[in-house]
């Protein structure tokens, strides 16, 4: 529904629960509550119906038209640019002493156009738009800046936006080529990214599916080169059937890897092929010197003599890599740590060896440090060894599972799937089951309390299990659609109930409580945002007011349902109705949101030490400390190197258990 609208039904579903517990505490001014409950669920059931767009037969069941898409397109490129725009400043892309990353045709033959022009970042938009087909490969090797000029590009387009394709850019560590098409992928990002594309009356229905398939997405597609080996050929051959020659599209991927897949699929059609250059070391003594104060930029002066005499040694070629200089700078920056120590042969004989290092002194630094997290605008100072042990693990699990992106909602990955189930099920089963039983031992039948509160738990941990198997969300029609008929048809299936036992003010009450919380579901679950700026905060943040709203609107009617029962004036057992329907009200709220089982796996494994018990505080804490960013409504290690390098020591940490056990093993043998 439209924002207008949605606001609307959160306004009248509050009003409506306050009214009807309002209204049975003046029935000693005459006021027969009866009649006040019947007026106004009808006021209620007619509000709806206003509302309605099933009622209205408008923007419902149609496809997504022309005005719709283009609706869309708009409304789209207005939160991708607000999303990339913040994460361009966060990474310090839009200062102004910035690296201007340079590229020049691959030397190698993976193209069949003619070798493309030379290049630099702060002109990727003119290059890209340049080219004949608009479309580009970014070539080059590790953390050599290819997704920063993607980050760029995008930024630049959207911010040139005026109708048409948006880029969207999607790291393709999140795709399986074996499993799905890559179309089918994209379209399942987008709804995943901005589930408000599923809002059928402002954009019609399928209106993700039509983008793609209308060619009114550009896919900035990053990080070729973490799609496994074996895949690459057969994932190349689909991009390039899928997105041919007269389809825009941006490549990247390390050098070798995009190489080996040209030779076996061939190359990309009408694209140029492009390969980022080392930095200049004239540029990096610049940029070390800018980022440090004038007793910083005083030492590193040894290694700037080293470079120099050395350009093509190893600390030249470490430091020749964006990604590298941008940790030395990092690292080295506060005084705790000499730069010269990068000029020991001993403890670094290779290239490789100072980028692990430098990878590994980020975390060190980031972490611990009082006057660092202060600068960074921190929330907290988190303790260094715990948090290298919660970042090691997040590593390690995206490392298993051959992502790159750090989705909240995908933490219940890291719980087996039958012990996140039951867990779930069973605190669900025991919240709802207790908060019915316990208004039932104070009702006037006490003796079914046991009896109620065990079938109500078992109901609820039944739904629980139910719901706790992961379903593709799609668009909803029809009558299924329908804010009248599903809240009035369950409204009243529970007023008749409650009305044969309790009385009718009592099944009025009910009833219409639960066609009020019905209701909100719907508008909580109608994305209407779809130029808001996708975050993990913002996308989390929609699950639990729908939680909370759902709860207390049945802790009013169960509150309500008490005093008609017992007596408005009895207090306290107005009180435990209040408390009972907060318990029901959140065990039922919960059932279908991601935010419930990414609690429940958080909790689990907090418990177990794996993780923080704030999880998405460190994880906004890490962002601004430079170890994590932000993609979306997910989050990623600042680079795929960091990643690999903290997923690495837990692979040695565990390899190095056995090898010890048996080293034991085998001495207490031979002293036998």
């Amino acid at each position: 529904m439209s924002r207008f609208r949605q606001r609307a039904l959160l306004t009248g579903c509050v009003l409506t629960a306050v009214l009807t517990a309002a209204g049975l505490f003046v029935t000693g001014d005459g006021i027969d509550p009866d009649l006040w409950l019947f007026v106004l669920a009808v006021a209620f059931l007619g509000f709806l119906a206003l509302l309605d767009p099933w009622v209205r037969r408008r923007h419902n069941a149609a496809l997504s038209t022309d005005e719709h898409l283009d609706v869309a397109c708009r409304a789209l490129a207005v939160g991708l640019q607000a999303q990339w725009n913040e994460e361009v400043r966060s990474r310090g892309l839009t200062e102004p002493d910035l690296l201007d990353l340079h590229w020049t045709a691959t030397e190698q033959d993976l193209s069949d156009e003619r070798p493309a022009p030379p290049g630099r970042s702060d002109a990727v938009v003119g290059a890209f738009e340049r080219q004949a087909n608009r479309r580009m490969v970014f070539l080059g090797g590790a953390g050599t800046g290819k997704t920063t000029v993607a980050m760029l590009l995008t930024c630049g387009l959207l911010d040139r936006y005026t109708g048409g394709m948006v880029p969207v850019l999607l790291p393709l560590s999140t795709w399986d080529p074996a499993a799905e098409d890559i179309r089918t992928w994209l379209t399942r990002r987008l709804y995943e990214d901005h589930p408000a594309l599923r809002n059928t009356e402002l954009y019609g229905s399928y209106a993700g599916d039509l983008l793609v398939e209308q060619q009114l997405v550009l896919p900035v597609l990053d990080g070729f080169d973490d799609i496994p080996g074996h895949q690459r050929a057969d994932a190349l051959a689909r991009i390039t059937k899928a997105f041919p020659a007269n389809r825009p599209l941006v490549l990247t991927s390390r050098t070798a890897e995009f190489a080996q897949a040209v030779r076996a699929a061939g190359p990309v059609p009408g694209a140029d092929v492009v390969e980022l250059a080392p930095l200049d070391l004239d540029e990096v003594a610049a940029y070390l010197r800018n980022s440090a104060d004038s007793w910083g930029a005083a030492r590193w002066e040894p290694v700037f003599i080293q470079l120099r005499e050395e350009p093509d040694g190893r600390l030249a070629e470490a430091l020749s890599t964006p990604l590298t200089m941008w940790l030395a700078s990092m690292v080295y920056a506060g005084g705790e740590a000499e730069p010269t120590e990068l000029l020991d042969r001993g403890r670094f004989p290779g290239a490789r060896a100072i980028s692990d290092h430098l990878c590994d002194e980020l975390v060190s630094r980031a972490y611990g440090n009082r006057a660092f997290a202060h600068h960074a605008r921190a929330s907290q100072v988190w303790p260094r060894d715990r948090a290298r042990r919660w970042l090691e693990f997040l590593a390690h699990e995206m490392r298993e599972r051959g992502l790159r992106e750090l989705a909240w909602w995908e933490l219940r990955r890291s719980v087996g799937t039958t012990w996140l189930a039951l867990l779930g099920a069973l605190v669900l089963g025991a919240i709802g089951g207790f908060g019915v039983a316990w208004l039932m031992a104070y009702s006037i039948t006490p003796k079914l309390a046991p009896v109620t509160g065990l079938v109500a738990g078992a109901a609820v941990g039944a739904a629980a299990l139910s719901a706790s198997r992961e379903r593709e969300v799609k668009p909803r029609l029809g009558i299924w659609r329908s804010l009248l008929l599903v809240p009035g048809v369950l409204g009243l299936a529970a007023g008749l109930v409650f009305g044969a036992l309790y009385g009718l003010s009592a099944g009025l009450v009910v009833g219409l409580g639960l066609a009020v919380a019905v209701a909100l579901r719907f508008a909580l679950s109608s994305s209407a945002e779809l130029s808001q700026a996708s975050s993990p905060q913002w996308t989390m943040s929609r699950d639990r007011v729908a939680v909370w709203t759902g709860s207390l609107v049945l802790a009013v009617v169960f509150g309500s349902a008490a005093a008609l029962v017992f007596g408005p004036a009895q207090t306290g057992m107005v009180g435990l109705g209040l408390a009972s329907g907060l318990m029901l009200g959140f065990a039922l709220a919960v059932l279908h949101l991601r935010w419930w089982w990414f609690t429940v796996a958080r909790i689990w494994l907090a418990l177990r030490g794996k993780l923080p018990w704030e999880l998405m505080v460190f994880l906004e804490d890490s962002r601004k400390l430079g170890v994590l960013c932000r993609a979306g409504a997910c989050y990623q290690f600042r680079h795929g190197l960091v990643q690999d390098r903290l997923a690495e020591h837990v692979a040695a940490t565990r390899s190095e258990g056995p090898a010890l056990r048996s080293l034991f093993s085998a001495r207490a043998t031979s002293q036998r």
